[in-house]
């Protein structure tokens, strides 16, 4: 009667894999209400499930744990990739060169800590990579870890997973504890620092400007703006008597009108310089219906019109309508001509409520046509991640050919396709749904499958001296983001919002993301983590590797 059960929990079937895998999640997610000291670990509760399952011998064979773990980390990365693939090069611009820069030392410090303390400590080089990984909270890098060490031993590299696991709650912890003593050792003022000027390039302004350079009077303001070569948008114009119109190409500058402008915040200065002086007026004057001008967000849902760009719409002059901002992927860009467009994207729209319901209607404004799942992106990038994942590529110096593996490749591809697709007309929109339920599913798949087959030696590991570890990982966590956020505060000025979002981002910290929102409420620190995260998922990903080749 029994046989059954003995079968399901111990055997090898198909079924006895999925019911360890499916109960190893299901209870991990359960123990997510779990709070520590006020912070809950997340969906890491299933690595420690898994190891505490396996431990008591319930555990699945190692080759289907090892499909489970890659498939899951496939998955995982590729989802993250196509999600900001489309804003990845926007990155790089300004202040965003700064972040990364910020984000690469924070990870080239922490490998130097690492093998530091390695040499220092005398301990296995492979569990220290382990640690590193556990310490920076980044799943991604075990699993390149893992990889590469099984590509040069055979073995999976259990101390590794080990290593990950002990290091991992302070790693949550310690860059909290940064943040916390960052605010104190500054004696930050959230209420003021909320204030500040923030350093990065992703934000957008909204500023109104009165004519009054006598030298542009008379002049087309199309033609005015192509003459600054910078990227701004001239929404709205309020003439003299109040009266507001959308600026089109025909619009004449005059004096005394009032401009509405969209413009990065380095270009104020110089659109102030150039039209005239700065003028205070209420938002809800622009908006209001006496003018006969409405605003409106639509939703590009028409496939036909991905990959094409603005200038090429004539929307303004066939329509009278203004696109004043476009939202991809959670970040604002401003509509230049050139820019193309890409299904999901966020367009405000301005002008008479007539011409915008028909500007509408050729966008398409469809959420029910975006529900339709689009698997043709997701299924060729894999492929294509896949095959650029195994090329060796050979790095004079090192002991074997570096690959980017099955974590780097699908991610690279994915960042590749998410901003380059549109321009081959191919639709890579995926909804935030659908993005998640794909990255949460395969991050749990990993999870599991690292957890079930680590915890056979983990409890035994420990006792053997492995709690060192933990204090390992608490000075890799600590040591490079205190230095850092230091240098950054002093030196190169940045606002404390924009420091715990760049330390979250560079650590793929979410758990720390979630702490800093809670203390400021400003977009500067979800910016500076979106900045930051692309570059550190990638390098924390590489610099795994290459501490496997070199170290062991």
């Amino acid at each position: 009667m029994m046989v059954w059960l003995n079968s399901l929990l111990w055997g090898n079937s198909v079924a006895h894999v999925i019911f360890v895998l499916a109960s190893v999640i299901a209870l991990g997610i359960l123990l997510n209400k779990i709070k520590i000291a006020g912070v809950q670990l997340g969906i890491t509760w299933i690595l420690f499930v898994g190891i505490l399952l396996s431990h008591f011998g319930l555990r699945i064979d190692a080759p289907q744990a090892e499909f489970i773990k890659e498939f899951g980390l496939v998955l995982f990365v590729y989802s993250i990739g196509l999600q900001v693939g489309p804003g990845f090069f926007a990155s790089f611009k300004k202040g965003g060169m700064k972040l990364n820069l910020f984000a690469v030392l924070v990870i080239v410090l922490g490998c130097i800590v690492t093998v530091i303390l390695t040499i220092l400590a005398k301990e296995d080089s492979a569990a220290m990579v382990g640690v590193l990984t556990g310490a920076v909270t980044n799943t991604p890098s075990l699993g390149a870890a893992q990889q590469t060490y099984q590509e040069m031993h055979g073995t999976a590299g259990d101390a590794i997973a080990m290593g990950y696991a002990v290091a991992y709650p302070l790693g949550i912890v310690g860059l909290i504890l940064v943040m916390i003593l960052l605010r104190v050792i500054f004696r930050i003022d959230l209420k003021q620092e909320a204030h500040s000027d923030t350093d990065t390039d992703n934000a957008i302004e909204r500023i109104n400007v009165k004519i009054t350079n006598h030298a542009i009077v008379g002049k087309c303001l199309a033609d005015l703006k192509q003459a600054l070569k910078i990227n701004f948008v001239i929404a709205r114009v309020m003439d003299e008597k109040g009266e507001v119109s959308v600026a089109d190409v025909k619009t004449i500058a005059r004096e005394g009108d009032v401009l509405r402008i969209i413009c990065r915040p380095d270009d104020e200065s110089l659109l102030f310089d150039f039209f005239g002086e700065r003028v205070h007026i209420d938002a809800s004057v622009w908006e209001t219906p006496v003018h006969n001008l409405v605003s409106r967000r639509v939703l590009l849902s028409k496939s036909e019109l991905n990959g094409e760009r603005i200038g090429d719409l004539s929307i303004r002059r066939l329509y009278g309508v203004n696109i004043t901002r476009i939202t991809r992927a959670g970040v604002d860009l401003i509509p230049t001509m050139d820019i193309r467009l890409q299904i999901g994207d966020r367009l405000t729209l301005v002008g008479r409520e007539e011409d915008v319901a028909k500007v509408t209607d050729i966008l398409g404004n469809s959420l029910k046509k975006l529900d339709i799942p689009n698997l043709l992106p997701i299924f060729l990038g894999i492929v294509l991640g896949v095959l650029i994942g195994s090329i060796p590529i050979a790095i004079p110096g090192m002991p074997m050919p570096v690959k980017l593996g099955l974590a780097g490749g699908p991610l690279i591809v994915a960042i590749l396709i998410g901003y380059y697709g549109p321009k081959s007309k191919l639709v890579t929109f995926t909804t935030t749904s659908a993005n998640l339920m794909i990255r949460e599913l395969g991050i749990c798949m990993f999870l599991a499958a690292v957890g079930l087959t680590a915890g056979e030696n983990f409890v035994p590991t420990i006792m053997q001296g492995g709690y060192m570890w933990i204090i390992w990982g608490f000075l890799i966590t600590v040591i490079p983001t205190m230095l850092m956020a230091v240098i950054a505060r002093l030196v190169w000025k940045f606002d404390y919002f924009t420091i715990l979002g760049a330390l979250s981002g560079c650590q793929t910290n979410p758990a720390a993301l979630s702490y800093a929102n809670s203390l400021s409420g400003s977009e500067r620190t979800s910016v500076a983590y979106a900045t930051v995260y692309p570059v550190s998922m990638f390098l924390r990903i590489l610099a795994a590797e290459v501490l496997i080749m070199i170290m062991l």
